[in-house]
């Protein structure tokens, strides 16, 4: 009687957990992310072109584009939908400069409250920190072995 029991309860665990547990597309969210990555993209598009038209170089159009992104990015974030178009586009919002521009106003909006120092100061690379940390590293690490080829002549 007891088995019986544990094996009715074990059932509807596990269609408890079946049911509650999201299913995820993997295509679905490939094409999810390349939409919204290429949406982001285009965006910049227009915006080096825009400069451009109105006479900036290429190097001031590059700039112009960086500083909105990252300002759309942080506005987006500060008003809360950075985080519903993360949820869509998943990679997609996470790999463009936006993405960056997200994980650094996400730690600082959500800690203001503990103050600049505490708060702000402490959390705001939190999220963007170990990108920041493994991108220096791996960059000093090629930058070493290409060296080291340059000297024995393999390069």
């Amino acid at each position: 009687m007891a088995d019986i029991l544990k094996e009715q309860h074990n059932k509807k665990y596990n269609d408890y957990v079946k049911q509650v547990t999201p299913v995820h597309s993997l295509p679905a969210n490939m094409a999810k992310a390349f939409v919204t990555g290429g949406a982001i993209c285009v965006i910049g598009q227009a915006i080096l072109n825009i400069c451009e038209d109105m006479g900036l170089d290429r190097d001031a159009s590059a700039g112009w584009c960086s500083i909105l992104l990252i300002l759309a990015s942080v506005l987006l974030t500060g008003l809360n939908l950075y985080p519903k178009l993360a949820k869509f586009g998943g990679a997609g919002t996470l790999v463009p400069i936006t993405g960056f521009a997200n994980s650094v106003a996400a730690p600082a909006i959500e800690f203001h409250k503990e103050g600049f120092v505490f708060g702000v100061g402490c959390k705001i690379f939190s999220i963007a920190g170990p990108v920041i940390l493994y991108g220096v590293f791996t960059s000093w690490v090629l930058g070493f072995g290409y060296w080291i080829l340059k000297i024995i002549n393999l390069v």
